[in-house]
């Protein structure tokens, strides 16, 4: 699928454990200053995905490029220098230091005048991490701990963030609060989003466009109204019921992904 300028691309991605194909020839677009989110349920390879964009993992096959240039089977590093932050599953902050040594870790990798400047703004984004600057970040709450991995993503000033699970774990009411600040980034800051989500509702609400997976696959996409509106999404994903269906069973019914 394809729709606008893409920043990302990703074509007939394979990454695998071991023997085990985790990633069966993905292709995917992220428009420059985007949303894009991946829906799926465990196992169906989404964090994988992440993983081997931001170089946690190296693909077998295929391609990433990042506007235009390849990056894939790069080392982590250079993906964050090139403008990829990855705000990893299970949120991965630093539990012994402090929400400023975590921020700083963020900029690690810049070496502009700017960094001081950004923290302000992204502490605007997170005004409970200002009241918590000097509390070592084990000490915070599951909701302030995922703002703090978003907001330390973009210490590095990412074109690209690399969202996994953002509402994993998180009360309904933290997750409008985290969902309202990742609508806001995006429309303030233009900063183009791949978000993987098993939450189906938050995820489509947010993005412009989506994707499914299973199994390691792409089985579905297109503009994210339009995923909503698919009756395999509403069932499997949305917990909707068709009446329709009488006493069948959702489990007893196939995905046609329409």
């Amino acid at each position: 699928m394809t729709g606008g300028a893409a920043l990302l691309q990703v074509r007939n991605l394979e990454s695998h454990y071991g023997p085990i194909a985790a990633l069966r020839g993905v292709s995917l677009d992220v428009p420059d200053a985007g949303v894009t989110a991946v829906l799926g349920a465990n196992g169906a390879g989404k964090t994988t995905l992440l993983r081997t964009i931001s170089g946690i993992m190296e693909p077998e096959k295929g391609e990433v490029r990042l506007a235009g240039e390849s990056i894939g089977g790069s080392e982590p590093d250079r993906i964050v220098r090139r403008g990829v932050a990855h705000v990893p599953e299970g949120r991965e902050v630093f539990p012994l230091l402090t929400v400023a040594e975590n921020l700083a870790m963020g900029a690690w990798v810049r070496a502009d005048s700017a960094v001081d400047e950004d923290l302000e703004t992204v502490l605007g984004y997170f005004p409970v991490l200002r009241g918590r600057f000097r509390q070592a970040a084990g000490t915070l709450s599951g909701g302030e701990q995922q703002m703090l991995a978003i907001a330390r993503g973009l210490m590095s000033r990412p074109r690209l963030l690399l969202l996994d699970e953002p509402s994993l774990g998180l009360s309904p009411r933290l997750v409008r609060e985290i969902y309202a600040i990742i609508r806001r980034l995006n429309r303030e800051r233009r900063v183009a989003m791949l978000l993987v989500e098993q939450n189906a509702r938050v995820a489509l609400d947010v993005a412009d466009t989506g994707y499914v997976m299973e199994t390691g696959r792409i089985v579905m996409d297109g503009p994210a109204e339009r995923l909503a509106q698919s009756r395999d999404i509403q069932e499997f994903y949305l917990g909707a019921r068709d009446r329709g269906l009488g006493t069948e069973r959702r489990w007893k019914r196939r995905k046609t992904w329409r």
